[in-house]
Parts: C-alpha cells; structure tokens; sequence
C-alpha cells in the first residue's frame, strides 16, 4: 500500500495503474478513526475492482461547530495498518493546505430540499456545503469508476448522488448496509468519545428504530403510533432527539403514513456526542382477495 499526500502524487499513482491495465477503481472516502463500518465498505471495493483508493482527511469545511472538529479521532498511524489489511493499494491522506490551498475561492452547493431539511436545519446549509465541496474534489482529484458510501448516512448519501448527476461526474455511488455492533448500535467514529454508561443510552436510537419498525411489519401504517413508540423508548433512556423523522427516502418529503417506503431517521446527542442513525421502513402487503 502506497500512502499519498498530494494530488500530483495521486494522479500519478493512476496513470501507473492504467497502464498496467487496472482500469477498475474503487474509492472509499472517509475522515479517519476506521472501524467495521468503513472496513465493511472497503471490502466492497477490493471484490469489485482493480485498484482500491481510500482517502483520510478531517474535512474543516463540513464542521459548524468547532469543538466537534477539534474532538473528531484522528489516528492515521493505526488506519493505515487497517487499510493495508483490507487491500488497499492507495492511501490519500492530504492536508488542508493540499485541498484548500492558499487564495481558494470555490463552493459545492446543492440547493433545495435535500439540503435544507434534517442534517441540514440542524448543522445549517455549510454542513453539506462543506460536504458537497470536498466530496467534489476527492471524486476528481480520484477520479473513480465507483465510491462506497454507508447507508447510514442517508441524507449525505442522498445528497452526494444528486451533485454527481448534477455536475455529469463519472462514477456510481454505490449504498452498502449500515454496519452494527453486536448491541446494535450503528458503527461510528463517534462512539469512542462514549463513556460506559452514554453507550448503554445510545442503544435506545436502534431500539427506537428497531421498535418502530416491528409495528409496521405488524400492520401500523400510521405514523403517530410509530412516533410515539420511539419517543418513548428514547425518553426513558434520557435521549431527547434533534429530529426523529418519517420520511420518503428518495426526497426526505415528510409523510403521515407508511404506504411505501419510509425512511425513519433519529438525529440525538448523547453526552457531548452526536449520533446519527436510520431505517427504511417498508409495510407488510395486504392479501389481495381471490
């Protein structure tokens, strides 16, 4: 595994590849502190394609509070022994200065719905501008066939695929399942700022989730009751969620029943640690009578 620093660098590394005849690339973008989640996605990259690019970088832009920036994990020494076991050719690990150098001037913005609700009415319009801007440059300064992104993240997720058919970049965004611990907490870089007991609360998002979910498969499709069966599974771990939401997965339009589709998505701070989590709710077929 090559570890790279810059995009000269980078661009190099990949005209090497293609003329050695790997022409299929996979991409992995990630902001460091790997866990099973981003490993899971890797592994999804390695089985598909010649060369597998994964790129760490703390993106300052996508940050609206200073103090989660300064706690995100850093710990690129142990990511990159992670990476090397995964399969990774590349490592992309620049700094600031690389992508944002001196006199930069230039902002991704994805307008409209997609951005304005859930994440983007509690961290604000710079959250997926930041976001949009740096995916925008790894994507090109990569330049990929296909990039792996967690369902976890649904509406970044969401976001991403509307910029890059927007923009007529090359390269498909594949989903992968959201990764869990065997207590069902949703894998993140996050958890580690948990202590013991802020953990045990934090099972009440997949619970809340979890719940939701066991009414619909039993024939609720209203979505009161399914609110209401959350809320209370969350409030008795002292979880008070910035949102939890039922909406259309495709347009994060905000829904009264499950007649299709739903996404549930619960945003809450545990402690001093933002979680984030989701789950696609989908209502049992009624019998259709002969």
């Amino acid at each position: 595994m090559r570890i790279i620093r810059t995009i000269p660098e980078l661009h190099a590394a990949r005209a090497e590849a293609r003329a050695a005849g790997a022409t299929r690339v996979g991409f992995v973008p990630t902001m460091g502190a790997l866990h099973e989640g981003h490993l899971s996605l890797l592994r999804a990259a390695r089985a598909e394609n010649d060369v597998v690019v994964l790129s760490i970088f703390v993106n300052p832009t996508q940050f609206t509070d200073s103090s989660d920036l300064d706690a995100y994990p850093r710990t690129e020494e142990a990511d990159a022994e992670l990476a090397a076991a995964a399969g990774v050719d590349l490592l992309f690990a620049p700094d600031a200065a690389e992508l944002y150098p001196a006199g930069y001037a230039t902002t991704v913005r994805v307008a409209g719905p997609l951005t304005e609700t859930l994440e983007g009415a509690g961290r604000g319009q710079g959250h997926f501008d930041g976001m949009a801007t740096i995916v925008t440059k790894l994507l090109l300064a990569v330049l990929p066939g296909t990039a792996y992104l967690g369902q976890k993240d649904a509406q970044q997720l969401l976001v991403v695929r509307r910029m890059v058919a927007d923009l007529g970049i090359p390269t498909r965004i594949a989903a992968c399942p959201t990764a869990r611990d065997q207590d069902g907490l949703a894998l993140s870089s996050r958890n580690v700022r948990l202590s013991t007991a802020e953990r045990s609360r934090a099972l009440a998002i997949p619970r809340a989730l979890e719940a939701a979910a066991a009414l619909v498969a039993e024939g609720v499709h209203e979505v009161a009751p399914l609110r209401e069966a959350a809320s209370e599974i969350l409030a008795a771990a002292d979880v008070a969620p910035e949102y939890l939401a039922f909406v259309v997965p495709e347009s994060l339009a905000p829904v009264e029943s499950v007649t299709g589709p739903v996404l549930c998505a619960i945003a809450a701070r545990v402690g001093e640690v933002r979680l984030i989590d989701n789950v696609v709710l989908t209502p049992t077929p009624v019998p259709t009578k002969e």
